[in-house]
């Protein structure tokens, strides 16, 4: 137990140092073209439970089935319970900023147009999960910062819908829909 804490302490120290030389070379993608085709979102599911409404995106923009991927967060979670998210914790932060969870490696292993950080604290699972993803443009929350995100949003995080709508905006503006 006490060896335990111990390691769990070390993983983090190596995933924070892992996290501050992967903010600074950012991770390229290589979709030039503009426009939304794909959404990833990222969300932390202690905060926010009603992880279905990001399907909405797919209707607002006009995408096809199955281009809206969507994992969730949790501080702890279950592995027997089911969710209808797919979900990582902190169980999951592995040695040098790894994450050991195939639900993430599925979601990292593809690449979007379009991610969506709904989160609006520190964490350093959400971050690596948000530096990793390789997509041309990140969205989130002012409380998280220019860091993780190109573009941020100062709505509540428990209204979705004025974020769908303010995000739509911005979309509009930048010419991507």
């Amino acid at each position: 137990m006490f060896l335990k804490g111990i390691k769990d302490k070390f993983k983090r120290k190596s995933g924070r140092k892992i996290l501050k030389q992967l903010v600074t070379t950012p991770i390229t993608v290589t979709r030039e073209s503009k426009g939304i085709r794909s959404v990833g979102c990222i969300v932390d599911l202690d905060k926010f439970e009603k992880s279905e409404v990001f399907f909405q995106f797919q209707e607002e923009l006009s995408l096809h089935p199955n281009a809206v991927k969507i994992i969730g967060y949790k501080r702890f979670y279950d592995k027997n319970s089911p969710y209808a998210t797919p979900v990582f914790s902190d169980k999951d932060l592995g040695w040098n900023g790894d994450i050991e969870n195939s639900y993430a490696l599925e979601f990292l292993g593809r690449e979007y147009d379009l991610l969506v950080n709904y989160y609006n604290e520190d964490s350093l699972l959400l971050n690596l999960m948000s530096v990793k993803t390789r997509a041309r443009l990140k969205v989130g929350f002012k409380e998280v910062g220019p860091t993780y995100n190109d573009l941020m949003l100062d709505t509540p995080l428990k209204d979705f819908q004025i974020f769908k709508k303010e995000l739509k905006k911005y979309l509009g503006i930048f010419k991507e829909i």
